[in-house]
């Protein structure tokens, strides 16, 4: 419980910060955090044991007070190995139901539980191994081999970035859904973000995409008979 007293410091001491007054929307969104960490903490860190051997589950969730960062989510790891989710207030405050906030949370998890993160720094290990040599067979200098090796890590973790955000997509929905909240009014938030399109390189997967992947998966709960563990949706 001591996580959640502080998160409700740090949103207050963020709204404290800004001239004008939160909206109503705003501040329901920012009551709405708390309950919405502590219906989708416990289906993530289920399905990361059962979904994973020696990984550690222990999600910590934690929000960035400064209310000038932009609507942002991303999950990284500490120095002891335990993931970490941060949400900036911008986004938490950018949501429009609980359901947008379920969505965002579990899929940051997703990440944590099929291993993106290591999977990216490989891709960028390799990446830069090819474009290294590639440059020495060229007869590159020194200097530029380092260059070429920078680019390929750049590629190498772009490579399969929008395949993982699908996958996320994919297995948040499963844990918003056992959490009791409603995946397809979760993937809303979508709509309302510029969409990618289908960039060479780009890092995310077109929005129509993602809100299609979100879909299938909650009518193929929904045939299985899975049924939510409770929530707020």
């Amino acid at each position: 419980m001591r996580r959640f007293s502080l998160l409700m410091i740090l949103l207050v001491a963020a709204g404290c910060d800004v001239a004008p007054p939160p909206s109503d929307a705003v501040l329901e969104a920012r009551r709405t955090f708390g309950a919405v960490v502590a219906a989708v903490e416990p289906v993530a860190e289920e399905v990361c044991q059962s979904q994973t051997s020696g990984v550690n589950c222990d999600f910590l969730i934690q929000v960035d007070p400064n209310p000038r960062d932009e609507p942002n989510a991303f999950q990284s790891v500490d120095r002891n190995g335990r993931p970490v989710i941060l949400f900036t207030v911008a986004l938490i405050d950018s949501t429009r139901s609980a359901d947008e906030l379920a969505f965002v949370l579990s899929h940051e998890t997703a990440h944590h539980i099929l291993g993106h993160l290591d999977r990216q720094a490989r891709n960028a290990a390799v990446g830069a191994e090819i474009f290294g040599e590639l440059a020495t067979k060229d007869g590159a200098s020194p200097a530029a081999v380092v260059r070429a090796r920078r680019i390929g890590a750049a590629v190498g973790a772009r490579s399969y970035s929008k395949n993982f955000e699908l996958e996320a997509d994919q297995m948040g929905t499963v844990i918003a859904y056992g959490a009791g909240f409603d995946p397809s009014r979760g993937a809303e938030y979508f709509i309302r973000l510029p969409d990618p399109g289908d960039r060479f390189l780009g890092t995310h997967p077109p929005n129509a995409e993602r809100i299609r992947v979100v879909r299938e998966t909650v009518r193929m709960l929904q045939a299985s008979g899975a049924q939510p563990s409770g929530g707020q949706g």
